[in-house]
């Protein structure tokens, strides 16, 4: 079920969610983006296979890493469907080399491991739209 635009994701005043609603959006998000399970994990920071599929399966408290990780990476889906109308394109973006990112995708450049990579995306996309 692809994200629509305006989809609100609330997550607690402390930083963490007790889900469904950030993970379900980042779920939501990894399947738009046709991600890997391994690629997931990465972008939410490498928690341990088990705790993922707990996360995915029941919810639970996120941490605030997790939570900024995910936030990022809602802001470049929503930035992506600002500037690329056609959702498809969109959504194929992040896969595509480019020349800002030394020929890498920007998922590539996502899944270095750190937030700062995710934000680095984050960054550069709202410096596209003027922001």
């Amino acid at each position: 079920m692809p994200m629509r635009q305006n989809e609100p994701v609330a997550g607690a005043a402390d930083g963490h969610s007790t889900l469904p609603t950030a993970m379900e959006a980042f779920l939501r998000l990894a399947d738009t983006w046709q991600l890997s399970t391994d690629d997931q994990i990465k972008l939410l920071g490498s928690p341990g296979r088990s705790t993922f599929f707990k996360w995915k399966k029941e919810g639970g408290t996120l941490p605030r890493d997790t939570m900024e990780r995910i936030s990022y990476l809602l802001g470049i889906y929503k930035a992506l469907q600002i500037l690329l109308p056609n959702p498809s394109s969109a959504d194929r973006w992040i896969k595509k080399p480019n020349q800002y990112f030394n020929n890498q995708s920007a998922l590539d450049v996502m899944l270095g491991g750190q937030v700062v990579d995710i934000y680095k995306v984050r960054q550069y996309l709202d410096a596209q739209r003027g922001g």
